[in-house]
């Protein structure tokens, strides 16, 4: 029994070093040494039963760490003590370590190469069906470890982030096979992972090309409790202008975060015109608001979490609806039976948010670039960020950091820098609190302000890429790489 326990406690430690892999700390040899610890323990167990409590217990501690943050968000609902904030880390990791599980007991009874083949494809594939299950919580992919692995990020525009993840995990693998004694397995495959990473820094050595779209996009560090203050449309409003340049000759793209007026924007003409007396005649604002839906008798029924296009005269050019909404933040499950024992939404308000259609390419006039909109947790989702068929020249994600700790702001940031390499396209930031950013074709944060400082970002917008291979293939590449890598990996297992 003290044998067993010991091992389960290396597990956890194992599972939270994996996850000092992420932004911000960035350590990468962590995760390689705790995921190949985590093989280890696999080809060690004896029964499914075992395998899968391994990979629970590595799991829990893995995403205990990297979700540690959504504690903090609890802090602002006063319907709801802080403390339950942790309760809900606990819970959401417990879940999430199932994944994991699945992985440690699918390939048990595997050893050396064929091992390390088919964990990486079934790590993929639980990765994959993480990001849909029950709506879907794809955060920290472990693909997102190689972004600072030298150019292995570059990756993703062949095979994806979830590509990526598999491509950590064979790294890991190679590092188990080297301890195993399996010099040549193990070498090789360490091998064309640092040959990957190395290739990859040559589109890196180019400078980032620009377009003349001029982009200012204003983080005023207005922090949650400030923003739905009784005056906080009111103070948002006037921090907002008060920090945003005036208009110049030249045409520019004036861009504020998400829920940056916490108030129903299309029924507000008077805030409107005050918005855009603010521009130039060429100028648009991009700015994050909230949209309610009414029965014919004028009574609301649910909101929408949308993205307004304003000219100078405050007409609504275009309006996005954000689709992907967070389960227990914008909308509550069961709410009648949830509310009744004291639980309620993390979001202000008595009225749930619905969902809008899904990817939207905005044309733009004046001259600007059609956008890809996508606001806050959209950014996460793989695969999912571009309207079929029109293919924008540049994704922006509104975003409400203001609801995280510094490590999650750091890893949100990261998983837009993986949307990017993905699509092949620059991406603008814009967060009330930071970290707001220009971010290139090649992942690469060409301009940003951190967190906690109030200010403009002032930069031209990149220029895309042309189409990647991921943004025509999708998932499909990866999850076929998973596939293939399972299957070899258990025809070399029988062979033996």
């Amino acid at each position: 029994m003290r044998h067993s326990a010991g091992r389960a406690g290396l597990l956890f430690v194992a599972g939270i070093a994996s996850s000092l892999g992420f932004a911000p700390w960035n350590l990468w040899p962590l995760t390689l040494i705790g995921i190949a610890w985590l093989i280890r323990e696999t080809a060690a167990t004896q029964t499914v039963r075992q395998a899968a409590k391994a990979g629970w217990v590595f799991g829990f501690g893995h995403f205990l760490l990297g979700t540690h943050w959504i504690a903090q968000a609890f802090q602002y609902q006063q319907d709801m003590p802080a403390w339950t904030g942790w309760i809900g880390v606990v819970l959401l990791s417990a879940y999430l370590a199932v994944f994991p599980a699945m992985t440690t007991a699918a390939t048990r009874r595997l050893t050396g190469l064929p091992l390390i083949l088919s964990f990486a494809g079934c790590w993929t594939i639980a990765e994959a069906l993480r990001g849909i299950l029950f709506s879907g919580f794809p955060w920290n992919p472990l693909g997102a470890v190689a972004l600072p692995m030298a150019g292995l990020g570059q990756g993703a525009a062949f095979v994806g982030g979830l590509g990526l993840s598999a491509l950590i995990v064979l790294a890991a693998g190679g590092l188990y096979l080297l301890l195993e004694r399996q010099w040549r397995a193990g070498a090789a495959i360490l091998g064309l992972t640092a040959a990957a990473a190395l290739a990859g820094l040559f589109p890196l050595r180019t400078p980032t090309p620009l377009t003349p779209a001029r982009l200012n996009i204003v983080q005023a560090d207005i922090g949650q409790d400030e923003k739905w203050s009784e005056d906080g449309v009111e103070r948002a409003a006037a921090k907002y202008l008060q920090l945003s340049p005036k208009p110049t000759r030249a045409a520019r793209l004036l861009i504020w975060p998400e829920a940056a007026i916490p108030d129903l924007l299309d029924e507000m003409p008077a805030m409107r015109r005050r918005l855009g007396a603010h521009l130039g005649p060429n100028d648009l604002m991009l700015l994050g608001a909230l949209k309610a839906i009414r029965e014919d008798d004028g009574t609301a029924i649910a909101a929408r979490n949308s993205l307004f296009v304003l000219d100078s005269e405050g007409g609504i050019l275009a309006r996005y609806d954000k689709k992907r909404l967070v389960p227990f933040g914008e909308f509550l499950p069961a709410r009648t039976l949830l509310n009744a024992i004291g639980l309620d939404r993390l979001a202000p308000g008595a009225l749930d948010f619905w969902p809008g259609p899904g990817p939207r390419t905005l044309p733009l006039p004046s001259g600007f670039p059609a956008v890809g909109p996508l606001i806050c947790y959209e950014v996460i989702f793989d695969g999912r960020v571009t309207e079929a068929g029109y293919r924008p020249a540049w994704l922006l994600n509104v975003s409400n950091d203001a609801w995280f700790a510094g490590a999650g702001a750091e890893m949100h940031l990261a998983q837009a820098r993986l949307r990017s390499i993905e699509e092949g396209l620059p991406m603008a930031r814009s967060t009330p609190t930071g970290i707001s950013a220009v971010i290139d074709a090649n992942g690469r944060v060409t301009a940003s302000m951190p967190r906690g400082q109030a200010g403009t970002i002032d930069a031209r917008l990149p220029q895309a890429n042309a189409p990647t291979l991921f943004s025509h293939a999708g998932r499909m590449l990866p999850l076929l790489l998973a596939a293939l890598l399972v299957l070899f990996g258990w025809r070399l297992g029988r062979t033996r």
